[in-house]
């Protein structure tokens, strides 16, 4: 499923951020870029989605 439209981001691909360790808003919106100019800017006011999507792929991340 995809979780923004105009960046093309998909909700596997942020669970691969949260499995990488990236679950932070402000790194979340680092690594998707969703600071930048010409997009809706809708991923960013939902960014508490995006938060719980890398979580969860966090917590079902394997150890090594």
């Amino acid at each position: 499923m995809y979780m923004c439209l105009c960046k093309g981001i998909t909700e596997s691909e942020v669970r691969a951020a949260g499995r990488a360790g990236i679950v932070m808003a402000n790194q979340l919106k680092t690594k998707f870029d969703l600071k930048c100019h010409g997009c809706c800017g809708r991923c960013a006011k939902n960014i508490h989605e995006f938060v719980e999507v890398a979580a969860q792929g966090a917590a079902t991340s394997c150890p090594r």
